[in-house]
């Protein structure tokens, strides 16, 4: 996710507003103090008119419009480092369907990691790079909630002194089509971990697409996140992925009505989180069972799937397995980092050999060395439950000394 305007690059000057440091980026100098006017897309925090249908159709919501559209210019006007409507895709025979598409040479235009894969939890250090470095030209618009409970889009909105705005902006490394970054309050300069506000702020924004195929990932530090500072990334895919076809075996029913299972018969071991009484019940427990694995330093990953209705959660291990050598050359040489899009069966291969030799006992042998083992899986499954049952208590009673 390398950006076109790091390194103290020129950034396009167009709309800047004459102020701030002149490289039009999106630290406080250019977009607070320097005149800036970003679009502006406004969402309903109720789930009115967000037509939270599982049919599979194509886009119609005006956010999903607006995003595809301003994208594409984005890509018309050659702001990416390939072009991704260029590259061959192909689903591999086989019980699941991965999908692969080649992107050849996309490591060596990425921006290489610049801390440790030992810990989660890590600080947010201002002299790496970050999102306030990367150009506003990389800028779809604002996420933001509305004030009148109603959607709606603004081409030119300033952006005001006070403000730490949501940024909707491209990943300049794209591996599907309408490939972007959630990031959350930009300004605030948070570290890549989840928050409960932050989430829900994913969640909204799978909601607000009103689409199956467009999903949210989010990769914790540890497990494939290139960059420490807080964001998700979302794309279109017109595919079921993998995983979304698996099946899946009950767990419990929390109390707010959330259920929870475990895939069965797919080579990552994982939960899925369903159902409750509204979004915010749903964010609540899959961000605690998040904020649990960050606390413990287990790496994860998570994809927001259906609209927001189906969520899936990955504690993996690969970082670990590579730091004490048990990964094999041929397997660090294909450089296939399993982020989210992996564990789901989304596979971007860099090197045409890897995309024409790849199959779906390959790439299953791949993942099954990601996922905890069966017995690790159970403790760690056995934890969360236990942390969120402790989370639920908590609340209630925080309400019964409210009420």
């Amino acid at each position: 996710m390398m950006s076109g305007n790091q390194g103290g690059q020129v950034g396009n000057k167009e709309g800047s507003g004459g102020g701030g440091c002149g490289r039009n980026c999106l630290s406080k100098c250019c977009l607070l103090h320097g005149g800036a006017k970003l679009p502006l897309y406004s969402f309903s925090k109720s789930a009115k008119g967000s037509g939270l249908s599982s049919e599979r159709k194509k886009p119609h919501s005006l956010f999903l419009d607006r995003l595809l559209k301003v994208w594409e210019d984005r890509r018309l006007r050659g702001l990416f480092h390939h072009d991704i409507t260029a590259c061959e895709t192909k689903i591999l025979p086989g019980e699941h369907g991965f999908i692969v598409v080649l992107v050849e040479g996309r490591d060596l235009k990425k921006r290489p990691t610049e801390f440790g894969l030992d810990e989660v939890l890590q600080h947010f250090d201002g002299r790496k790079f970050n999102f306030t470095k990367i150009g506003q030209e990389e800028v779809l618009f604002r996420f933001e909630e509305s004030g009148n409970d109603e959607a709606q889009y603004l081409e030119h909105a300033p952006v005001m002194a006070s403000a730490c705005p949501n940024v909707i902006a491209i990943n300049v490394s794209p591996i599907a089509y309408g490939h972007v970054l959630l990031i959350p309050r930009i300004l605030d300069c948070m570290p890549q971990r989840i928050d409960r506000e932050s989430f829900l702020l994913a969640m909204r924004m799978a909601r607000e697409a009103h689409n199956p195929y467009f999903r949210v990932g989010y990769n914790s530090l540890g497990a494939f996140a290139t960059i420490n500072h807080l964001h998700f990334q979302a794309y279109c895919l017109t595919e079921s992925f993998p995983v979304e076809k698996a099946p899946t075996q009950m767990i419990t029913t929390l109390g707010s009505g959330v259920k929870i299972s475990q895939l069965l018969h797919y080579p990552v071991r994982g939960l899925v989180f369903e159902g409750g009484s509204s979004l915010e019940d749903l964010s609540d427990v899959i961000s605690s069972a998040c904020i649990f694995l960050q606390d413990t330093n287990c790496p994860y990953n998570v994809l927001i799937s259906d609209s927001g209705k189906q969520i899936f959660l990955f504690p993996q291990c690969y970082a670990e397995k590579r730091a004490q050598g048990k990964v094999s050359q041929e397997i660090l040489e294909k450089q296939v980092n399993p982020a989210i899009w992996e564990l789901g069966g989304h596979f971007a291969l860099k090197r045409r050999q890897d995309y024409v030799e790849a199959s779906e006992g390959s790439l299953c042998s791949f993942l099954e060395m990601v996922s905890l083992s069966e017995e690790r899986f159970t403790e760690m499954k056995g934890y969360i439950l236990e942390a969120l049952a402790s989370v639920a208590v908590k609340d209630i009673m925080e309400r019964a000394e409210r009420d």
